[in-house]
């Protein structure tokens, strides 16, 4: 809306100073002739805006001018507990109203304070996905967080193993982690998490219903965590590493990498140590475990050394072949 956009140039104005044309445009997401618009209307409105000329120019308050419209509407405050994460309130389309929120927060703060939270904003930086991987796609987001945050049932179709699923799902809570969305729901009366980049269909409904007594988002992921994590990993290896597999371990295990270094014995006179390590399945282990070359040995158990060997044996005879 006009006025909402308004509203943010004056506290841009007042919050940063003297601003050029194109640098509001920026801010605000709209036409630079837009934004000349805008100033006309604040100046026809009482709001002393001045325009200095010249290289060094732009728009700026007169001296001494402050607003006090820094009332927080419900979205706004709803939105700050995001500003950590600007790149999931944009997903979640709460960009915008962000935005807004910090610019109304931040010219309600008395002059130093308000220095010290910029300083804070332009010198962290938080980045949720993960490296190197391409955030997943999450068309239906927005209608599942509306649907989460109003108590209303979803109708959804979406992709699983078997091919696609139909689900009648009262949805409780939104988990971000690792640049992935979740959404936890209950379906036939237990709460299940359902990743939203593999929701093929998204159909709201008016109907409401009553979220479960003592619910708790946080301690539900965690043990939904533990148990993905105890289902996963399905036995323990023996290895022997070298010094470089030992720096390269956390980097291509994670937890169970670092969790194999502090069992690790003694290092041998050339820096090799012995260690166990939690593994997937048979398939997957020995895939992961080449990937550390030459310099780790599967010591054990003796059926995991033997399928390591022939896949070894089997890259040896189709490269010699070639």
């Amino acid at each position: 809306m006009r006025a909402d956009r308004l509203l943010s140039l004056l506290l841009l104005l007042q919050n940063r100073g003297r601003m050029t044309a194109p640098e509001l445009a920026a801010e605000l997401e709209v036409s630079v002739r837009t934004v000349y618009r805008d100033i006309e209307a604040l100046g026809a409105s009482g709001v002393p805006v001045c325009a200095d000329r010249g290289p060094a120019g732009g728009y700026r308050l007169m001296d001494g001018y402050r607003t006090r419209l820094t009332g927080l509407t419900d979205a706004e405050a709803d939105a700050l507990f995001l500003a950590g994460a600007p790149g999931a309130a944009g997903e979640l389309g709460l960009g915008a109203v962000l935005t807004t929120a910090q610019l109304k927060l931040r010219a309600a703060l008395p002059a130093g304070v308000a220095d010290r939270s910029r300083r804070i904003e332009e010198r962290f930086h938080l980045d949720a996905p993960a490296w190197f991987r391409d955030a997943d796609p999450v068309p239906h987001l927005a209608a599942v967080a509306r649907a989460v945050w109003e108590q209303r049932v979803l109708h959804v179709r979406y992709r699983r193993w078997g091919g696609e699923g139909h689900r009648v799902l009262h949805p409780l809570g939104l988990v971000l982690k690792s640049g992935i969305w979740y959404l936890v729901a209950l379906a036939d009366d237990s709460p299940r998490t359902y990743r939203i980049s593999r929701l093929l269909a998204v159909d709201p409904t008016d109907r409401p219903f009553e979220r479960p007594a003592g619910f708790d988002l946080a301690a539900y992921w965690a043990e939904s965590t533990r148990r993905l994590e105890s289902a996963m990993y399905q036995g323990v290896a023996r290895l022997r590493l070298s010094p470089r597999a030992q720096r390269l371990l956390p980097m291509h295990f994670g937890a169970a990498g670092s969790r194999a270094l502090e069992t690790a014995g003694p290092p041998d006179a050339e820096g090799w140590v012995q260690a166990e390590m939690a593994v997937e399945t048979e398939a997957v282990a020995v895939a992961d475990l080449l990937r550390l070359g030459t310099e780790a040995e599967v010591l054990g158990p003796p059926a995991l050394r033997a399928a390591v060997a022939r896949t070894v044996a089997e890259l040896m005879q189709r490269y010699e072949a070639s």
